[in-house]
């Protein structure tokens, strides 16, 4: 194959040991001289590799993206004197031949395909970035958390008898906090409990008398005082969270209010989105691009003339996440994406709620993409969007021809005789 950067290196990482493969030009032409030595991955060990690298001439690294352990080595390369070009590629894509497999092979195989130019870098984002990402996905698993918490806090109730959350919305309302914690002080009249109902509880107090009936005893009060403190910790965690992530991602506000008038897209969603995709989009060329990173998009598997499952690839769970959180968030709303999620969620029947999420979600990273991109407001086209296109004749004629040709008809349009 034709060699397109002479001097490279590939590196497999691991936790404790990475080997380090340099491939450089030879003393004869046409040939390759190749080096392989392996470090520990302490960073004054690292330095060392990056020192060597340099001093032989290395131009682009190439790396796998091992869990978390590429981060250091990284952040190493990054530190270089000389510019380096530091390539963090998919483990899918540099598969090795089956029966050789080393640390030291890996690392040779990784040089090998980049200097034929055949890998492609993964998205690295930039340091103030990676900080908010870093930020958002720690909230996510704390909200996680604090849920699994409250639905252990409703298993020690169910199991006293006591069925505060048959009535009322959710334990995480003031009625209920104030019921459990007058349960845990000793409190076990149902008639008084009730009575701390508020607001709108209070038409439920009879309802309310009957749920508070029940064997709360002492090991009932413990494992609900832990569950509670537990929770608050958590909801203490959180609140520093958003005010730290506020204040990271002050520099991206013109981005965060553009992606907000996105239908079922908020602040926080927008926050999320652009700590996961960055907002420069130029490296991916069009919103299909980004669409197809995401894992939004359905899959390409075709041979022989035949196409095969069609299901959407692993992409970036985190945004593919987010965006199905906001495609539903938007088919409440009186808008084109409401329309069309309503729209999907017709045509794959009562239980395509989560395809038609899908669908709309590949709909709302293309929005996302043109706002980022054009750095614009998102401008409806109207929840009425789909009906006045099927009022057009000219439309309603394509939609036919459409039909009929799916039936396996072949459709030739004519002008009437007049």
């Amino acid at each position: 194959m034709e060699i397109v950067y002479e001097r490279v290196a590939g590196i497999d990482v691991g936790k404790k040991i990475l080997a380090v493969a340099v491939r450089t030009p030879g003393e004869h032409p046409g040939k390759r001289r190749q080096q392989v030595r392996k470090y520990n991955t302490f960073y004054q060990t690292l330095t060392e590799m990056v020192a060597w690298l340099t001093s032989e001439g290395v131009t682009h690294v190439t790396m796998e993206a091992t869990g978390i352990y590429w981060r250091p080595v990284f952040h190493a390369l990054c530190a270089a004197e000389a510019p380096l070009e530091v390539l963090l590629v998919n483990a899918r894509h540099v598969k090795n031949v089956p029966g050789r497999k080393s640390d030291a092979l890996d690392a040779a195989w990784l040089a090998e395909l980049t200097e034929c130019g055949l890998l492609r870098g993964s998205f690295i984002p930039p340091p103030q970035i990676a900080a908010i990402r870093e930020l958002t996905r720690y909230r996510k698993k704390l909200i996680e958390q604090r849920a699994s918490e409250l639905q252990r806090l409703g298993k020690v109730l169910e199991d006293s008898g006591i069925k505060i959350d048959s009535v009322a919305s959710t334990l995480t309302t003031v009625s209920a906090r104030e019921m459990i914690e007058a349960l845990i002080n000793g409190e076990r009249d149902p008639a008084v409990l009730a009575d701390l109902a508020r607001g709108v509880m209070r038409k439920k107090i009879p309802e309310l008398r009957m749920a508070c009936a029940g064997r709360f005893g002492d090991q009932h009060a413990l494992m609900c005082t832990l569950h509670l403190e537990h929770i608050d910790h958590l909801t203490d965690m959180i609140a520093r969270l958003d005010s730290r992530i506020d204040e990271a991602s002050l520099p991206f506000d013109p981005q965060i209010q553009l992606l907000a008038t996105i239908p079922g897209i908020g602040e926080r969603a927008a926050q999320v989105i652009i700590s996961e995709i960055g907002v420069d989009m130029t490296r991916f060329p069009t919103a299909a691009h980004l669409a197809s990173w995401a894992g939004l998009c359905p899959g390409n598997n075709e041979s022989a003339g035949r196409h095969r499952s069609g299901k959407t690839r692993k992409g970036n769970t985190e945004l593919c996440a987010v965006l199905t959180e906001c495609a539903w968030a938007a088919g409440r709303t009186s808008t084109y994406v409401g329309a069309q999620f309503r729209r999907f969620h017709r045509r794959f029947g009562k239980k395509g709620g989560r395809k038609a999420a899908i669908a709309t979600a590949h709909t709302l990273i293309v929005i996302v993409w043109h706002v980022l991109a054009e750095t614009t407001a998102y401008r409806d086209l109207g929840a009425d969007y789909f009906t006045r296109r099927l009022d057009n004749p000219e439309a309603r004629k394509r939609r036919l021809i459409r039909e009929l040709e799916a039936l396996g008809h072949k459709v030739t349009v004519e002008p009437a005789a007049a």
